[in-house]
């Protein structure tokens, strides 16, 4: 039983990651937190389309932060008002963003992440 659990779980894994089905997710659930519209669903479905109709075309679709809105995640992450963030942030901010994936390695050279360098990065 426990061979066939593990067995499932490492499936459903694959086809999520297969998929980019995370990753997906993660983009609507960011979209709705930072939009919060009066109906959920329909901005969803909407959003969706969007996405489906950005792929078919090849036409990229707008990303929805601008430069003050990079700079205010900045400001919730930098709450003691240092002008830095250490790594693990950084990497949490771009995991948040759909920028990179919690798997994805990323070479953290020991120096501390400014402003300037996640407006880059962002």
């Amino acid at each position: 039983m426990e061979a066939t659990t593990s067995s499932r779980e490492l499936r459903a894994r694959d086809y999520l990651e297969k998929h980019r089905i995370m990753e997906l997710l993660n983009y609507l659930t960011t979209h709705l937190i930072f939009f919060q519209p009066d109906k959920p669903r329909e901005y969803l479905i909407s959003l969706l389309e969007r996405l489906r109709i950005a792929k078919i075309t090849g036409v990229a679709f707008p990303f929805f932060m601008d430069h003050s809105n990079i700079v205010s995640m900045f400001e919730m992450m930098d709450a003691s008002n240092k002008g830095t963030i250490s790594f693990v942030q950084y990497k949490q901010a771009l995991i948040t963003l759909g920028l990179c994936t919690a798997d994805e390695v990323l070479k953290d050279d020991g120096r501390i992440i400014t402003l300037d360098k996640f407006k880059h990065e962002v």
